[in-house]
């Protein structure tokens, strides 16, 4: 296993550290439930650093990564970032990322950390252009700062005012004493904040320096098991759960970032699937009884019979109940549709809905 920059530190404040793609992760502190309600309600600080960071550059850069690409990257602007999907041959999809405009000809794309290597080497095979390709991976961390409280608590470590960065909007400038840290208004838990991506040898610093300047505010050490629920409350999607290289971004919901006004991996066939419509969908559902859908449970029928797979499921912390994400036929994946999921012996009645779940 990998250690982040910041894995001691961790530790140190008594954080469960477990194995999370390929690297040593705090997946809690003080307990799911009172971390993710520190992020609804004021403000709390992830580290990332396990994500994957690809520089593109030159010329032919933005040629690349239109070609893998399934939105359109031509529409970024200097200080832009782009949610999208690299689709397979087959369908598939081989990672979701966020692509950053950097520079003219120069683009940062964020990937998945349990995909870095499968990633680098689908993309460079897709490099006939000659497009300048680095994996900064191992030399670069990112904190996610999150909540409501995220801009007010931060202000004070940067002079750069914070309300002013746009939703997906960037810039690169001074946080925490240090110079050039990339502060983005992107964040996984929909509760608002900013993404700071610096050096290794700069993270310690400005962590130090983050929960110093929260303290008044509440901010506490947050792990992955809260990052879970806090997305899937949003009803963002996971990749080795609720995407993968089996399923399109069709059925996942994210025709919104398929964009067929250009060509790319695939989009002949991703365009068909769009104007037939497809045989599946990834739907949201909330249960109506007590219980809580994982990962894997079947997804049942009125008479028992299987129709598909829970992909993410938890109780959520913020509304009290069980939801989940899955995939069903189309029959019954118009909103209210009635379906049920089983655990363990009992099959438990849901109702499909519209995400995200948690209204803020």
């Amino acid at each position: 296993m990998k250690n982040t920059a910041l894995t001691e530190t961790h530790i140190a404040l008594g954080a469960k550290v477990v194995p999370f793609a390929g690297y040593n992760m705090p997946v809690q502190y003080e307990g799911v439930n009172l971390e993710h309600e520190t992020v609804r309600n004021n403000v709390g600080v992830f580290d990332v650093s396990h994500m994957g960071e690809f520089l593109i550059e030159g010329e032919h850069a933005l040629k690349l990564i239109q070609k893998v690409s399934s939105n359109d990257v031509s529409k970024l602007t200097i200080g832009k970032a782009q949610y999208s999907c690299l689709p397979n041959d087959d369908g598939g999809i081989v990672d979701d990322l966020i692509i950053y405009k950097i520079k003219e000809e120069t683009y940062l794309l964020v990937v998945n950390a349990s995909n870095i290597e499968k990633d680098w080497n689908w993309i460079s095979s897709k490099n006939d252009v000659g497009a300048t390709m680095r994996d900064l991976s191992e030399d670069y961390s990112l904190l996610a700062i999150q909540g409501p409280k995220a801009i007010e608590s931060m202000q004070s470590i940067t002079s750069h005012d914070l309300s002013a960065i746009k939703f997906y909007n960037f810039i690169v400038g001074d946080f925490a004493g240090i110079e050039h840290v990339i502060i983005s208004a992107t964040g996984y838990t929909g509760s608002g904040g900013f993404e700071i991506y610096c050096k290794n040898s700069e993270v310690k610093q400005i962590w130090d320096k983050v929960l110093e300047a929260g303290a008044n505010f509440g901010i506490k050490p947050i792990g992955l098991a809260a990052r879970d629920t806090l997305r899937l409350e949003m009803g963002y999607c996971l990749y080795g759960n609720d995407i993968d290289d089996t399923t399109s971004p069709i059925e996942a919901g994210l025709g919104w970032i398929t964009k067929f006004t250009k060509d790319f991996t695939n989009s002949e066939a991703l365009k068909a699937e769009k104007e037939r419509g497809p045989e599946r969908k990834l739907v949201a559902f909330e249960l109506n009884d007590r219980g809580i859908p994982r990962h894997g449970y079947d997804i049942v029928d009125g008479n028992g019979n299987k129709i598909g797979t829970v992909t993410s499921g938890t109780m959520s912390p913020s509304m009290g109940k069980g939801i989940g994400l899955g995939y069903v036929p189309a029959v019954f994946a118009d909103l209210n549709s009635k379906i049920n999921i089983q655990i363990r012996k009992k099959a438990i009645p849901a109702t499909v809905v519209k995400l995200p779940f948690y209204k803020s």
